[in-house]
């Protein structure tokens, strides 16, 4: 501190909290760290361990299988790349792309308009949703779609997903009103507990057949007016790394 004039950390109590330049420092520091670890393996081994970091923030509302969809191309590149995920809510997770600590932040929404950060939001891949459930369920609620849903028990995306906003939407405009048993922030969770015959759940259309066969569920109808939207966010400084452009400039749909 004394030496760059900058503070990095701050006191709060007994103890000390970084700041943003702190944090800005830190992911140099993990660069160097890195390179450092690089050139201890290949010194001992004799073989270079020659790859880029990938930082990735991936919001709690994007499924995990969309996730490697979208990430795959990264993973394609001629340069070995190495991926660390950090997973969470979205404003922490662009609080870090902020300050260089990730590269790049999956949602499912562009970035809010209110926050002061200098990016661009790239929309990777859009599809409606399909409405699930165990056989059981199916076989008791065996009218005609969406029909089939008006009183059934239903498993929703948590209250930041914007899935759930459009989602109660268009349930209002049907006119079907479903029993809310259950709100989950992880989607997977969500599967799980519809698995178990709780209730009806939802998931992006493009992943059905893989919901079909993971969860032993059927299919009770689909709909294209309520679109999952899937966002890439990056910073200007991060814009270039490779696995940014690979995935930027792939087709999804």
């Amino acid at each position: 501190e004394e030496s760059l004039g900058v503070s990095l950390f701050r006191r709060v109590g007994r103890g000390l909290e970084i700041t943003e330049t702190g944090q800005l420092a830190l992911t140099y520091a993990d660069d160097i760290f890195q390179t450092g670890n690089a050139l201890e393996e290949t010194l001992r081994t004799g073989t270079k361990q020659n790859y880029r970091l990938f930082r990735v923030g991936i919001s709690d509302s994007v499924p995990k299988s969309i996730a490697y969809r979208l990430l795959a191309p990264a993973m394609l590149l001629k340069e070995p790349i190495k991926i660390v995920c950090r997973e969470g809510k979205l404003e922490p997770l662009l609080g870090e792309l902020a300050i260089h600590k990730l590269d790049l932040v999956l949602a499912d929404r562009p970035m809010p308009s209110e926050i002061d950060i200098k990016g661009s939001s790239k929309l990777l891949s859009e599809c409606g949703i399909s409405f699930f459930g165990t056989a059981n369920l199916a076989e008791q609620y065996s009218s005609p779609f969406p029909k089939n849903i008006n009183n059934a028990p239903l498993l929703v995306p948590g209250e930041d997903s914007t899935t759930r906003k459009r989602l109660m939407q268009w349930l209002s405009s049907q006119r079907i009103h479903p029993q809310i048993i259950g709100e989950f922030d992880d989607s997977a969770l969500m599967r799980a507990f519809g698995q178990a015959g709780i209730g009806i759940f939802t998931a992006p259309s493009i992943i059905e057949d893989e919901v079909l066969q993971q969860h032993n569920v059927i299919q009770l109808g689909q709909t294209d007016e309520v679109m999952e939207r899937f966002y890439a966010i990056s910073v200007e400084k991060r814009a270039n790394h490779p696995a940014v452009v690979a995935i930027n400039a792939a087709n999804f749909n």
